[in-house]
């Protein structure tokens, strides 16, 4: 059932003043066109993505040669080649800012604070740029670091860029099996760590792990101080050595940039890896930056001098997407830890102290909040912030309700999803329309999204997967190690045709927005019907007492019936009255087809390092098939609580 009135709406002096309004006008000159409303202009960016693309390059500044060709080969989306005469470098255009004005501004948890401004940002890239190519680094050669959320790692990874080196990352909280199965397969030149990290108040030593990935992977090591003694780290590490000996010998003088094609590889970001080792996905500098620059300045409206916080680690694409922000001329905030230490307003606090124009974050987290009865409308000043954007899962209408009524009133809501295989967004906030409840605004410029029903034809007040028509600069260039692209295609392109098909379950509302009901390879078929897992999230986590919840679709009697898992609050227990008080729930908040056939409570659900439940791997644990790679989780150990369940045992 819609609503009948939208939680918020763009007021015409705000559209006028947007990026997005004045990027219609750009367009709207230069070609001697008119559009009627965005709508026509959306459908105009998919139709001419030559001009399109090109559009966005002039209007953005991009440093670099653009070249007379835009779009060719189109044909067939793993075909396409966007700019193929063009040159330019990823760096440069994110350092093409300068001055003493904060760059970055770096909290960790309540153990560490600074600030770095562009000129000194500019300074440590140049002698981090002379010290990889003293080593031999160069073009095409790869960087891996398992490193925290904070300044140095955007610079490091700058320089890799400056130079045509390929960065790849995660977080300090791997394990040693789950790096090695990302960075082992790339085989980089050099591996960067932190000595320790903080996190719930605690410090994490990583300098044992460090040396055996160290090790195994065969390259030396340079040692990053954070929160333990890199000194100490070095000397068990061995091959290595700490970031102030590594630049020691090269004083800051201009950064170098080397021009490389459009197409050059940027990024290594690595699949979830639950269902086997992860997929290394290659993404383009010029498709990164192109489409990074089309969604920070138009779709988020971000302008030179505003504060751009996202909460996230480096494993995972929100911090690819974060640290685009720089080209904008943006500060970044950054933020490692938790978010809930020392209490859960840690991130208000910082908000309302620096002045935070967006805050991004997950669903998770903003249940959480709602959960934990935070009401930061009511204690603090957060009068900066204009855009909050969530992603990671889809947000539930509840978690709608919560952003105005406890968070803030007077702010656009961005429901975001997209994911690492694009490094961006399909489907995302638009500052010209309205924000209604439950509902992703629509889909981003330039894309050919679409729903599709399983017969390949196009739906509307249904559900389908989502799927994506017509190339798009942010396709990845290729998987590493992929001879023949057999991997690529079998990931996008297997189910239809010449159609990227992402693998999420959607549905075009009535307003042109769009609800995502979870992940299509995780969608349940009781009885034949789809149904998604999001579906009966959203009125299960409306209950207080279930903290989180699973749902899977157990082979049972020759169907498939729907088994529901909850984690529930303290003191709470898995009564015959709570189960029923849960069906009824979802009963009349979904439908009869959504009840589950069998409610079981568990201590912990499974989830992976960036927060995401993992309904696939619970789904092998239920039906007794191994879980290939748990090394991809953040507790593993949480899937031995659902095997072997006596209760999915009988009807």
């Amino acid at each position: 059932m819609l609503d009948d009135k939208p939680l918020w709406v763009p007021s015409e002096e705000f559209k006028a003043a947007t990026p997005m309004r004045a990027f219609m006008d750009f367009v709207s000159e230069t070609h001697a066109l008119s559009f009627s409303d965005y709508d026509s202009f959306h459908q105009w960016s998919i139709d001419r993505r030559d001009l399109f693309w090109s559009a966005v390059w002039d209007f953005s500044g991009v440093r670099g040669e653009k070249g007379d060709r835009f779009l060719i080969d189109d044909e067939r989306m793993l075909e396409a080649r966007f700019f193929p005469d063009a040159r330019l470098n990823f760096a440069e255009n994110l350092l093409s800012h300068t001055g003493s004005t904060d760059a970055m501004i770096f909290v960790g948890e309540d153990k560490a604070q600074g600030r770095m401004s562009f000129d000194a940002l500019h300074g440590l890239v140049s002698r981090l740029q002379q010290a990889y190519r003293a080593m031999g680094i160069g073009k095409g050669d790869r960087i891996a670091a398992m490193m925290p959320n904070m300044p140095e790692t955007v610079a490091l990874m700058l320089a890799a860029a400056s130079i045509g080196a390929i960065w790849s990352s995660c977080s300090p909280d791997f394990g040693e099996q789950g790096v090695l199965d990302r960075f082992g397969q790339i085989e980089p030149k050099l591996f960067i760590t932190c000595d320790a990290y903080w996190y719930n108040g605690k410090k994490q030593d990583v300098a044992g792990k460090a040396a055996a990935v160290t090790a195994k992977l065969g390259v030396p090591a340079l040692v990053v101080p954070y929160a333990g003694d890199a000194a100490a780290a070095v000397s068990l590490i061995g091959n290595a050595r700490t970031l102030a000996d590594f630049i020691a010998p090269h004083a800051a003088k201009q950064v170098e940039y080397v021009a490389l094609p459009f197409s050059h590889p940027l990024y290594i970001l690595f699949s979830s890896g639950t269902t086997g080792v992860p997929k290394c996905i290659v993404h383009s500098a010029g498709g990164t930056l192109l489409q990074h620059l089309k969604e920070h300045r138009l779709h988020c409206g971000l302008k030179q001098g505003e504060k751009l916080f996202y909460f996230t680690t480096c494993g995972w694409m929100m911090w690819n997407w974060l640290v685009s922000g720089l080209a904008v001329g943006a500060t970044l905030c950054l933020y490692d830890g938790s978010p809930f230490y020392p209490d859960g307003k840690v991130l208000f606090d910082y908000a309302e102290r620096e002045g935070f124009a967006v805050f991004g974050t997950s669903a998770k987290y903003i249940d959480a909040v709602r959960k934990a009865g935070i009401e930061p409308a009511k204690t603090h000043d957060l009068s900066a912030l204009r855009l909050v954007t969530s992603t990671g899962s889809p947000l539930s209408p509840e978690g709608f309700s919560f952003v105005y009524e406890g968070i803030k009133a007077d702010v656009q809501l961005a429901s975001i999803s997209g994911g690492t295989d694009i490094v961006s967004c399909f489907v995302l906030g638009n500052p010209l329309k309205p924000v209604w409840r439950g509902e992703i605004q629509g889909p981003g410029l330039g894309l050919a999204v679409d729903v599709w029903d399983d017969d390949g034809k196009p739906v509307r007040g249904e559900k389908g997967e989502l799927v994506c028509t017509r190339a798009f600069p942010s396709m990845p260039v290729m998987f590493w190690n992929d001879e023949g692209g057999r991997k690529y295609r079998a990931a996008y392109f297997e189910r239809f045709d010449n159609i990227w098909c992402h693998g999420d379950f959607a549905e075009w509302t009535a307003h042109g927005g769009l609800v995502i009901h979870g992940r299509s390879d995780a969608t349940l078929n009781p009885g034949g019907v789809r149904i998604g897992t999001a579906e009966i999230y959203n009125q299960v986590e409306q209950l207080e007492e279930v903290v989180e919840a699973l749902c899977i679709g157990q082979d049972w009697d020759d169907d498939v019936r729907v088994v529901l898992f909850v984690r529930l609050a303290a003191g709470q227990a898995l009564t015959p009255e709570l189960v029923n008080k849960i069906k009824t729930k979802i009963r009349t908040g979904a439908s009869p087809r959504h009840v589950p056939a069998k409610i079981v409570a568990v201590a912990d659900i499974p989830r992976t390092k960036s927060g995401k439940i993992v309904e696939l791997a619970v789904r092998e644990v239920v039906h007794g098939r191994p879980v290939k790679n748990k090394e991809a989780l953040a507790n593993p150990e949480a899937l031995a609580l659902f095997a072997d369940l006596p209760e999915l045992k009988s009807a």
